[in-house]
């Protein structure tokens, strides 16, 4: 029962909406097919998206306001602590858009993976396809001199490391203090997400860039148009 509604209502609509993109919007590249995937993916999760960034700004106003507590009762712990759980009682923050986002993004990624890993050539092709998704014949995995498809690929993987790590070390260089935790955290993921990676196919990198620029752009256009006035 499971299989059969993994196969035929996440994994064949997903398999059609990568051909479709590949023959109707990537110009028959692959790599493309994906990155477009990943964009009008994220662009149906907008509005979660837009409730998560919203979020954080809510987080930001609780953690100023914390610390103003802090400092107004520093000599009376008891008024302090209660002072402090009445502002996060206040400004409850839910993280359940940001779990959705990223369940769903989770599961596209498991399904592009069972993709590459089942095999996208000859009679499956055929078999998977919708009667309104053109056969595209023979599909094209080259990816500017990278097969999409090829696993242990250092490039792809290591952008995605070095973005990352530049990611956190710009989120975090407005800290005064860079205790231990953070150091580790800060080369220890990016190195857990390439060696990751550079297991899986070369299209997860793809994937996984795409899905940080596009988090990076809209928490960037979040910062210009609803950071609140000092």
């Amino acid at each position: 029962m499971f299989s059969y509604i993994w196969s035929t209502f996440l994994y064949q609509p997903l398999f059609n909406i990568l051909i479709w993109l590949y023959t109707n919007v990537a110009g028959h590249n692959l790599g493309w097919a994906v990155v477009w995937l990943t964009i009008f993916l994220r662009l149906a999760l907008l509005p979660l998206t837009i409730i998560s960034e919203r979020a954080v700004i809510r987080q930001e106003k609780v953690e100023k306001e914390a610390a103003e507590a802090a400092k107004a009762f520093k000599n009376d712990p008891v008024a302090q602590h209660e002072e402090i759980r009445k502002i996060m009682k206040k400004n409850r923050v839910s993280p359940w858009a940001k779990a959705v986002t990223l369940g769903v993004q989770l599961l596209v990624l498991i399904l592009l993976y069972q993709v590459f890993i089942r095999g996208i050539y000859g009679d499956r092709v055929i078999k998977l396809l919708y009667p309104w998704v053109e056969f595209p014949g023979k599909l094209n995995t080259d990816f500017y001199g990278f097969n999409v498809g090829k696993v242990h690929d250092n490039i792809w993987a290591g952008i995605c490391a070095l973005y990352l790590f530049i990611s956190i070390y710009i989120s975090d260089r407005k800290s005064k203090q860079w205790d231990a935790s953070k150091v580790t955290f800060l080369f220890l993921f990016p190195a857990f997400t390439f060696t990751a990676l550079w297991i899986l196919p070369m299209v997860k990198s793809l994937f996984i860039l795409t899905t940080m620029m596009f988090s990076d752009t809209v928490s960037l256009l979040r910062r210009i148009f609803f950071s609140p006035k000092k």
